[in-house]
This record gives C-alpha cells, structure tokens and sequence, in this order.
C-alpha cells in the first residue's frame, strides 16, 4: 500500500525487499527435515511467493537474498572492527554497544536500562550482555558457513539486512518497514551498525506495523494460534482481505475475527455491486472514456492540489465534457482521499471516499442523466487501485462460475418473460430472493443482480 500510494503521488520509489535465507533457525529446521537450508529457504520462499500474488502485493523492484551478499557484510564487519565498534572473540565477532552512544534511542530505552535487564551469558565470550553477533563461528564441519577474515562461520542476522540496504540502497535511506516486534533489538542493531560503520543516520523515516491479535493476544507459532494465508485465502477473496487490513491504521493492532471478516467481505461487495452495476448501465465504451477524462484531473492535483483551468487547454476541454457538479465532487472526493492517506496513510479515512463515491454513482446510475455515473466508476477505479484493490475481475473461480451461472438463471427468466409466462418469471425471482440475490429490471437494458447484505 505504502509503495503503490507515494508511486501515485510522483515519488521515484526503489523498493527492497530482502529474503533472510540462512540463519539458526533456518540451519535447525532444515536438518529436522535432512534437506539443505538452501531448499528449505527455496520451498518457504515460493509459498511467499504464491501468497503475495494470490494477495495481489506487488513484487519489490528488487529482493536479494542474504546468501548472495556475504562478502558485503564482511566489508561493513572489516569496516566496524576497524573503528574499534566490533571485536573478536573465539572465531565469533561481536558488535560492542557501548561505545555507540545513540543505542536505545530507536526503541526508547536507555543503555542503563537495557543492561539491567540483560541475561548474563555463561559463555562468557561477549565483553557485554548486550554486545550482539555480527559473524558466528562454525560449531561443526557439516554446517553451512563461508570463508572469512575470522574463519569459517556465517553472518548474524542484523547485519545482513544492514548490507543488503547498503548494497541496494545506499548508506542512508528513505523508509525503513517492519513489525513492531522488530524495533528492538533487530531493528536498534540494525540501526546501531549501519550508523557506526557509515557516520550519518541510517534511516529517515521508521514505520512499523501492529501485530495481528487473535483474542486479544498476537497471533504467532508458538502461541499455536495463528492462521495462513492459504487457511483464509479458501474463505475469503484476496479484497476481503486487504480491506480487513486496511480499515484499521497501519501502526494499530488488527484483531482477527470471522466477524471482521465478513464485514469486510460485505464492504467489498458493496464496491464491486457500485463498479457492475454502473458497467451494465453505462457499458465499459463510456467507463473507458470516463476513465480517459478523470486521470488528467487526479494527476493534477496530486502534483499542484488544484486545477488552473485558466493555464492549461486541456482542463478547459474537460470543463465542456463533465458537468460542473460533477468535476467538483470529484475533485473533493480527490482532495479527501490523498489528505487521508497524507495523514501517515489515514487507509480507514481514504476507504470512507470510496463508499462516497460508489453510493453518489449509485443514486446518479437511477436519475435522468445515468451516463454521469461512468465518471464515479472511473474515480472508484483508480483509488482502489492505488490501495491494492481490483474490483473489475472476480477473485476466484467460484465467482467465475456464479457470474456464468446467474447469466444462465436471467436468460431463462428473460424467455419466460417473453412467451409471457409470468409466473414462471416470479418463480425464479422469488427463489433467487431467497438466496439473497436480487434482480434489477431495467427498461430497454439487460436485468442485473445483486448480492444483498
């Protein structure tokens, strides 16, 4: 969401997504299971895969993988133990926080108080409780492990995404993303590193997600109270999903319940009914035209907040082809949902204008001038798309098939209707009444349908 939104706001957007193929847990599971962890982390990594598509998230313009970037991060632990911030200790080598006097700031916790809350290795191998890994010694022959200054071993896991930003990104970064669980201590190790090898501030912006909860607590493995994505995705719809997500703000916790979903699920619905319904009325000929008409308009004021009709010949022809009413609903709907989504991606606030739109292009689609109506789809259509939503194709087949379906149920409704077989005709729309699906008889255009909520 974040991506596609500063992309419709003009920004140039680079955005990475790394993929932690080796660490501890990854080498334990793989030998569980007697496979490599490079097949392991290949396997897990196609779900993800599979997943994100299904969810209709866009890939990232670039997703390196942690294993292709070892000798970068032997540079930055070279590059941190030469400016007296890593040591060495029996093959292992060690961030020492202390000296980074900025530890702490990210998660709003004093050195002090983090050390008092410490667990005392027995080991004894860290000058500090604190100190975290930057590069970990082999423990056995078997296990996987590269050549480096130090010896045989592996990276920690802070310091592969600190390399991996380097690499892709530069020292120094716009927007750094996660959970909230990670703002301490991946994230303040992440950040402690990146500082003390490069001198400047690693991160601008820091935006972390809240947890999914289920029953107040936060869903995860070892609580075993948690759902995949495949587990919903035979449920619900890829929008059901998304809009379940995006009614709550990002920075919130988003409790997980059937409820919520099905409310979700009847929001959606009341978008795509506005999109079909405005389709059979007006044809997809003037939604198209329509569509041509209003992206000048959001384009413009995405880049100046306002339309000086009075410079630009295009805005002019505009004013001839879209009433004035019109073009100054449009543009509060406009002016409304990116000042939501300017307010840290108000996402519950830019979703309000997009039920305003779909119910004024409701109301138009039944008065004297109907055609108006294309202008709201052809708004409904771009927002939603700036928040990840296509309500233009159905999510599954099952959808496919009740489209096809229900076109069959008219046709034969139609006929009887024809040979003036009424009851026949009453017969199928009283039976469909009773599923909840309701028929819209229009003059001179095809009957549509409707799922009632």
């Amino acid at each position: 969401m974040v991506s596609r939104y500063l992309r419709f706001k003009g920004y140039d957007v680079t955005y990475v997504r790394n993929i932690t193929d080796v660490d501890d847990k990854i080498i334990n599971r793989a030998r569980e299971n007697n496979v490599t962890p490079k097949e392991l982390a290949t396997t897990y990594y196609k779900e993800f895969q599979k997943a994100m598509d299904a969810l209709n998230v866009l890939p990232p313009d670039i997703e390196p993988k942690a294993t292709e970037t070892i000798e970068d991060m032997i540079k930055i632990i070279k590059k941190l133990e030469e400016k007296g911030f890593a040591y060495e200790s029996e093959g292992d080598v060690y961030f020492r926080v202390t000296k980074f006097k900025k530890y702490g700031r990210l998660g709003k916790q004093s050195l002090d108080d983090l050390q008092s809350g410490a667990r005392v290795e027995a080991s004894g191998k860290k000058e500090n409780p604190l100190d975290f890994a930057l590069w970990k010694a082999v423990k056995t022959e078997d296990e996987i492990s590269w050549d480096s200054p130090w010896g045989k071993g592996r990276p920690g896991w802070h310091i592969e995404c600190s390399a991996m930003s380097e690499k892709y990104l530069g020292e120094q970064i716009d927007i750094h993303a996660g959970g909230q669980d990670l703002i301490f201590p991946h994230h303040e190790n992440e950040k402690a590193q990146s500082e003390a090898a490069f001198d400047k501030d690693f991160v601008n912006f820091w935006m972390h997600n809240g947890f999914v909860t289920t029953n107040k607590e936060k869903m995860s493995k070892s609580l075993g109270n948690f759902l995949t994505i495949n587990d919903l995705l035979e449920k619900y719809d890829a929008n059901t999903i998304r809009f379940f997500i995006l009614t709550n703000h990002y920075r919130m916790p988003v409790e997980f319940s059937d409820e919520s979903l099905k409310a979700a699920r009847n929001g959606v619905k009341r978008l795509r009914n506005a999109y079909e319904d405005i389709k059979n009325t007006v044809g997809e000929e003037k939604m198209e035209e329509a569509g041509k008409l209003i992206i000048p308009i959001i384009d413009e004021i995405v880049k100046t907040g306002q339309l000086p009709f009075h410079e630009i010949d295009t805005m002019q022809e505009l004013e001839e082809k879209i009433p004035a009413d019109m073009m100054n609903l449009k543009i509060k709907n406009i002016k409304i949902f990116i000042n939501a989504m300017d307010d840290d991606f108000n996402t519950s606030k830019a979703l309000s204008v997009l039920f305003d739109i779909a119910s004024v292009g409701q109301k138009i689609r039944v008065s004297e001038h109907p055609e108006n109506c294309a202008f709201c789809v052809a708004l409904l259509l771009k927002l939603s798309s700036v928040l990840g939503f296509d309500l233009t194709k159905s999510e599954t087949l099952n959808d496919d098939l009740s489209s096809q379906l229900m076109e069959l149920v008219i046709s034969i409704r139609q006929k009887s209707r024809e040979e003036k077989n009424w009851a026949m005709s009453d017969f199928i729309r009283d039976e469909l009444g009773k599923l909840n699906i309701v028929l819209k008889d229009q003059k001179d255009k095809p009957t549509i349908w409707s799922l009632q909520d």
